[in-house]
């Protein structure tokens, strides 16, 4: 489907969130094609179709969609004395992701990582499709985080919330133009995910480790009257 010449909307979605969201993905990160970092500026963490084999939904749209996602640097495990680490991420994926009620890999804390802050909330943009522009064969799924990052993270586990569509795939005429569509995602996502009703998803326990597919969900809807968060 070739990009229509019309003006975006500004926001995505109704004002709370409706089924089949949320939806929710946990798996670690490994390193990924490179892509996205390399050629377009904007890393994402690629993940395979199977990681969509969720609650009933294996056969989602494609498009873009948005949500919250957190990193538990906690589960990296700890490189061997001669190995050296990368200090810039450029691009990572989200390996053998898999749905609730999986938990994340456990593993004796480090001096570090007994120190390592709280998990910070993200907000997330992600691609599912073949993304055309590249040709892709097979479905994949796409996100990107909207933080710079400077260091690798590979190992962490990546907790995933998906609260809504923003719009679905499309080919463009250039990379510049790809690239634009992308940016202008992700101020869509900033402003959508402001909104009281989604805002909410924040403090989700499923971005924090805890709960299966409905204990990670929050726990009254109508409690939705919180501050977002943004870039």
């Amino acid at each position: 489907m070739v990009r229509p010449d019309k003006p975006r909307d500004p926001i995505a979605g109704p004002d709370k969130v409706e089924p089949p969201f949320p939806l929710k993905l946990r798996g670690p990160v490994i390193k990924g094609f490179g892509r996205g970092s390399k050629e377009l500026g904007i890393p994402t963490a690629n993940i395979p179709l199977s990681g969509l084999s969720i609650g009933g939904n294996e056969a989602l749209e494609s498009g873009i969609y948005y949500g919250y996602a957190t990193l538990d640097h906690n589960t990296i495990p700890r490189a061997p004395a001669t190995a050296s680490s990368p200090l810039q991420s450029s691009n990572h994926a989200v390996a053998d992701l898999e749905s609730p009620p999986t938990a994340p890999p456990s593993r004796p804390l480090t001096p570090s990582q007994q120190n390592t802050p709280p998990r910070k909330v993200y907000p997330a943009v992600l691609s599912i499709g073949y993304n055309p522009v590249y040709k892709n064969e097979k479905r994949s799924i796409e996100i990107h985080l909207l933080h710079s990052f400077e260091k690798d993270f590979y190992g962490a586990t990546l907790s995933l919330i998906i609260l809504g569509w923003i719009r679905p795939e499309y080919d463009y005429v250039s990379k510049d133009a790809l690239v634009e569509d992308i940016r202008e995602d992700i101020r869509v996502t900033q402003r959508s995910l402001a909104r009281e009703g989604y805002a909410v998803f924040e403090g989700d326990k499923w971005l924090f480790g805890e709960g299966d597919a409905g204990q990670g969900q929050v726990e009254t809807i109508e409690k939705s009257e919180v501050p977002a968060s943004s870039l």
